[in-house]
């Protein structure tokens, strides 16, 4: 069983930056792609930002694309986003996933 767990959100100004890391148990990422979503609510949940194996290549939405960074470290197994110059748009929670599996989130406010 795999099991996902978000952390490093929280409250920050416009224009700041957030860490996200997403620490997996029960699977080897290196093994699998993986990616980062958002939801906000009322809405459905939305792709973020995605990284393959074995390639290690990146794909992000349009609306984060120069701003966010999605890596990995295999040998923690964590999943991260860095993310900069964030807006108030941006705010949300912020799940990670690997297959169809998900974390429980972690919230991120930016306040303009």
């Amino acid at each position: 069983q795999v099991q996902l767990v978000e952390s490093g959100g929280g409250l920050v100004q416009a224009g700041g930056s957030l860490r996200l890391s997403c620490a997996a148990s029960g699977r080897t990422i290196g093994l699998y792609a993986m990616g980062w979503f958002r939801q906000t609510p009322g809405k459905e949940r939305e792709f973020v930002a995605r990284i393959t194996m074995p390639a290690g290549s990146v794909y992000y939405a349009d609306s984060v694309k120069g701003r966010f960074t999605i890596s990995r470290d295999n040998a923690k197994n964590t999943l991260f986003l860095q993310m900069d110059s964030l807006k108030p748009e941006d705010t949300a929670v912020y799940y990670c996933s690997l297959g169809n599996n998900w974390g429980q989130g972690t919230q991120v406010t930016v306040s303009s």
